[in-house]
């Protein structure tokens, strides 16, 4: 059972007659077809979060809410204020242990994939931050048997009126809040000076999370009497003449030092929802250890909770809402005071996160794929700020083969996984460049994004770094390998969502530029490239003949570079396409070659596919015994992928052996198997 849930709030007061309704309402709850859904709105800083996973908590304790809680943050799908409901489906997808894969490329599609996973479910499932009923819909549960606990700060009135509950959280009163501010500061202060403890509380407008900023004040000046405490902090509230709990983040930020202002003024600008330590020592300029501080100062001035690190690997941290407002709001303010010549802070600080993240895209890239043809040259390090802790497998030297092949497979998907994990800060640094004209740190993010897209495919965020590229490309005009690249690269998630006729447009673009290559070895092999991208759109036609022109041509030219890498590639691709036309002949020539090189070469994915390639093509053959023999090397390789496309049809493909050889016992299992992992993935 998946619980994806942080751990309970250490302090947390009131709210009982909100839990009591909302549990009152899944008792009540009577609907089949649909899930009940329990809206928690107010203001951000009211706890509205913190509530939901405690509701969410309860009722997995007294409910048989056998498949768990789900919990997505909508604010983590946004582009520029917009949400992917198709990105929020293929998490929520993956959380319900469906491969990457397998996740179906069309919207619609996908809903009723989701629909089908979730149509027998009892989850729970908690979606933070939204912000319109029409971002709510779609992610709904197939089930009456599950409740969607949703977030907003304000109202959702488009939700079906008796489908949903609207519990509004209002300030907590007075006695609620000097009860929270007693368990966070636990100082004798409060209880010797009730009337100035009552002031700092009213002073908090029952907003806990100013009450929380507040309490850490009071632990900072352990010495000072609450009474000069809150003199001071009034003093400095009325010379800014606002209201609220505004004024208690302004308080706090005139204290902190000049390393840690500096980080709060620009972590509203740092591309993406989420920041890590590396990232924020590229984007402050500071040293890795004075941005440490600086952090550790935010956390202790109740300006950022180090207790929202995710359980990635890459530390992602995230400024809440309210926080990042207020953050933004003092460096708009602080610019527009600041000489004119230093008001170039942000823009200096984002230019040097991006080309940071470039660099570590493409060494994560060159790490998780191995050295390939490239068209941007890896960037510099940016001086003072560490590259991510990522290991090179061509640097592994271990006497084991057998470790040496492991070790190398780990460094690799570590990678891979830091790829994933960053994805979305890829993505808004490919908008952020794009419209700064940076074209060629956008056009070298699409090259790694385009890795990672391989293994994830399906994400509409990276057809756009595409489209970006495209642009980049077109705007700088001055190099035709750029050119030919981001058409190639953009072409293939298109005639994949079934988006023919534009990718042969960009493919056709991309053929007229590469008539503008030069001679060097990396311009041959755009060249090749881009032969080998207009065979491979030929394919998804159904035009195989045409295809393997192609293939064969691309493979000739990489021969004639030489490039063995290129030319072993095409083998495979004509060995596809020689068994789609029917020349087995041809076809088990070809893939044996290819197989063999692949394994030469540790291509691990290749390994796998050109494996399951033969062995169709031996067992059309008649050559049963070898075909078993790879398709059963495939299967252990694609359980080691988690790869859940590969399992179920190679599963597929021992069974129709077997059942040919009489194996009835034996193709049933396999049948069983198969039909098992297409249940997991929510296809059957």
């Amino acid at each position: 059972m998946r619980v994806e849930l942080p751990p309970e709030p250490v302090h947390f007061v009131n709210r009982d007659d909100e839990r009591e309704r909302a549990l009152r309402a899944v008792t009540e709850w009577q609907s089949r077809s649909r899930p009940l859904v329990l809206s928690l709105s107010g203001p951000g800083g009211l706890g509205k979060t913190e509530l939901a996973g405690l509701i969410a908590r309860t009722l997995l304790d007294r409910y048989p809410f056998t498949d768990g809680v789900l919990s997505v943050d909508l604010d983590d799908f946004r582009a520029d204020g917009v949400l992917d409901p198709g990105d929020v489906l293929s998490r929520l997808l993956d959380s319900l242990d469906v491969t990457p894969d397998r996740v179906q490329a069309q919207y619609a599609a996908r809903c009723k994939q989701y629909w089908t996973k979730t149509a027998a479910a009892k989850l729970v499932l908690l979606l933070d931050n939204a912000r319109y009923a029409s971002e709510v819909v779609p992610l709904l549960p197939a089930s009456g048997d599950s409740v969607v606990i949703v977030t907003s700060h304000g109202p959702l009135h488009d939700l079906e009126a008796g489908a949903a509950v609207d519990l509004a959280l209002p300030p907590l009163e007075e006695r609620a809040a000097a009860e929270l501010l007693e368990l966070i500061v636990r100082d004798h202060r409060l209880a010797a000076d009730p009337e100035a403890a009552r002031a700092v509380v009213r002073l908090c407008d029952g907003l806990p999370a100013a009450l929380h900023v507040a309490g850490r004040w009071v632990r900072t000046h352990r010495l000072r009497p609450l009474s000069r405490l809150l003199a001071d902090l009034q003093a400095e509230l009325e010379e800014k003449g606002v209201s609220g709990v505004e004024h208690v983040w302004d308080t706090v930020y005139a204290d902190l030092s000049r390393p840690a202002a500096l980080l709060y003024r620009l972590l509203p600008h740092h591309p993406g929802e989420t920041f890590t330590l590396h990232s924020a020592t590229a984007l402050s300029g500071l040293g890795p250890e004075t941005c440490q501080d600086a952090l550790e100062e935010l956390d202790r001035a109740g300006l950022l909770d180090l207790r929202l690190l995710s359980l990635t690997e890459a530390g992602q941290m995230r400024l809440p809402g309210p926080l990042r407002g207020h953050a933004l709001r003092r460096s708009r303010r602080e610019a527009a005071e600041a000489p004119e010549s230093e008001r170039g802070e942000v823009a200096e600080a984002q230019v040097r996160l991006v080309r940071w993240f470039v660099r570590q895209a493409q060494l994560a890239d060159r790490f998780a794929a191995g050295r390939r043809l490239t068209v941007v040259d890896l960037f510099d390090a940016v001086p003072g700020v560490p590259d991510v802790p990522l290991e090179d497998p061509e640097a592994v030297e271990y006497a084991d083969d057998d470790q040496a092949r492991a070790e190398r497979a780990e460094r690799g998907e570590r990678a891979a996984r830091w790829l994933d994990e960053e994805r979305h800060v890829l993505f808004a640094c490919s908008r952020l460049a794009h419209g700064r004209g940076l074209d060629t740190e956008v056009v070298a993010l699409s090259e790694p994004v385009w890795t990672h897209a391989l293994d994830h495919p399906h994400q509409s965020e990276v057809t756009e770094v595409f489209r970006r590229a495209v642009d980049s490309a077109v705007r700088h005009g001055g190099n035709a390998g750029w050119l030919v690249r981001t058409r190639c690269q953009l072409a293939r998630p298109l005639w994949e969502s079934g988006e023919l006729s534009e990718a042969a447009v960009q493919l056709d673009r991309a053929m007229s530029a590469r008539e503008l290559l030069g001679d060097s070895e990396r311009d041959r092999k755009l060249a090749a490239s881009a032969v080998e991208h207009r065979g491979m759109l030929k394919g998804a036609r159904g035009e195989w003949s045409a295809a393997l022109a192609d293939f064969a041509a691309s493979r000739d030219m990489h021969r004639a570079i030489p490039n063995p890498y290129g030319e072993l590639l095409q083998t495979y691709r004509l060995g596809e396409a020689s068994a789609e036309v029917g020349d087995l002949e041809a076809a088990q020539q070809l893939l044996s070659e290819a197989y063999t090189g692949f394994v030469a070469k540790n291509r691990e994915r290749l390994i796998g596919r050109s494996a399951f390639a033969l062995a169709g093509v031996l067992h059309r053959l008649g050559r049963t015994d070898e075909a078993r023999e790879l398709y059963e090397q495939s299967l252990g390789r694609a359980d080691r992928r988690r790869s859940g496309f590969d399992l179920a049809r190679v599963h597929d493909a021992l069974a129709e052996l077997d059942a040919a050889e009489g194996n009835l016992a034996e193709a049933e299992e396999h049948r069983t198997a198969a039909q098992s992992v297409r249940r997991r993935n929510g296809l059957v």
